[in-house]
């Protein structure tokens, strides 16, 4: 998944192709939430000034910033109070598209290529969690076993093999022939973000389900999936490198990997919940009919509002979230 994906030259990230868009004319293969509506940055930018605020600082990190239009709606909202916004991406051709859509912000905007070794402000991530690499895992009924990639006669192919890998809970709880997801580096992630953050929040936005929900005996086929010109399929060993590979987020996961590493929850809710706190309504009040329409997706449960969460963690500052003030769904993780 990670060679699929990041591979200089040859990964999905890594080429000249365009992947994110509102229609497949366009010759994108999905849309995120800040490319639908500049009201999902403008909503999220209340809870970023609130945390700006607690705590004493003017610094924004983004990781995986896309095209960046996030960071635009971000900058738009709240250039007066922030004087640096670094974005981390490991795709060149992206920070090329970033750095012309934030061409009015160069002043404040710079790139990095690792980790900050300290970190003090805030940090945003929409769609982040996703697109790093996870392990397959297969349940036969009796044993448990790691599925990779071989090479066979017509090229790429699934194997199996022993393995000490288990899922968070115990195998009485899946079906026989159940194909499953750890995500050991989402979790490292969160893991150095607690270690470089001295005092700051930090707000994670992406489609997946706590623990109980995400291993559900009904989810026999993991929750893998493939992305090209807006359509699903569940074959990442087809066309490598043109399409997007992605899994949904174990937040139950991404919570106790936080806590663990001395990071604090402050909140966990739906992305409609999450944006209604932040201020949504009185954005759609202000807005046109045609921007109105294109938000509404964003908190429509048929559409981002329900299958989309929000995770905060806080570190040297405690303080009640503006996004989770109605809503928060902590007790489920």
């Amino acid at each position: 998944m990670a060679l699929a994906l990041y591979t200089p030259g040859l990964g999905y990230y890594a080429s000249d192709s365009r992947q994110f868009g509102r229609f497949p004319g366009s010759g994108s293969d999905f849309v995120t939430a800040p490319e639908l509506s500049p009201l999902f940055g403008r909503a999220l930018a209340a809870q970023v000034q609130q945390a700006l605020d607690v705590s004493g600082s003017a610094q924004v990190w983004e990781f995986g910033a896309g095209s960046g239009a996030l960071a635009a709606q971000l900058l738009q909202a709240l250039a007066p109070r922030i004087e640096r916004y670094a974005i981390v991406d490991l795709s060149g051709t992206l920070r090329q598209q970033q750095a012309e859509r934030l061409r009015p912000w160069a002043g404040q905007v710079e790139w990095l290529d690792a980790w900050p070794t300290s970190m003090h402000g805030v940090v945003v991530g929409n769609e982040v969690l996703d697109a790093m690499p996870v392990q397959l895992l297969h349940w036969d009924g009796q044993a448990w076993f790691e599925r990779g990639v071989v090479v066979d006669d017509e090229g790429f192919a699934w194997g199996d093999r022993p393995t000490a890998l288990r899922p968070p809970i115990e195998a009485t709880a899946f079906v026989p022939g159940t194909v499953t997801e750890i995500h050991p580096q989402a979790e490292a992630f969160v893991r150095t973000l607690a270690e470089r953050l001295q005092r700051g929040a930090a707000f994670f936005l992406d489609y997946g389900f706590p623990e109980h929900e995400y291993y559900h005996p009904q989810r026999v086929q993991g929750t893998l999936m493939c992305h090209r010109a807006h359509r699903v399929d569940s074959d990442p060993l087809a066309d490598v490198g043109l399409k997007d590979i992605t899994a949904h987020v174990n937040f139950s996961g991404v919570a106790l990997a936080g806590q663990a590493a001395g990071l604090d929850v402050l909140g966990y809710s739906s992305q409609a919940r999450f944006l209604l706190n932040c201020g949504l309504p009185a954005l759609l009040l202000e807005a046109d009919v045609r921007t109105r329409a294109d938000a509404q997706k964003l908190i429509h449960e048929h559409e981002m509002g329900e299958l989309f969460k929000v995770i905060g963690f806080a570190r040297g500052m405690a303080f009640e979230a503006l996004g989770f003030q109605a809503g928060d769904r902590s007790h489920t993780l």
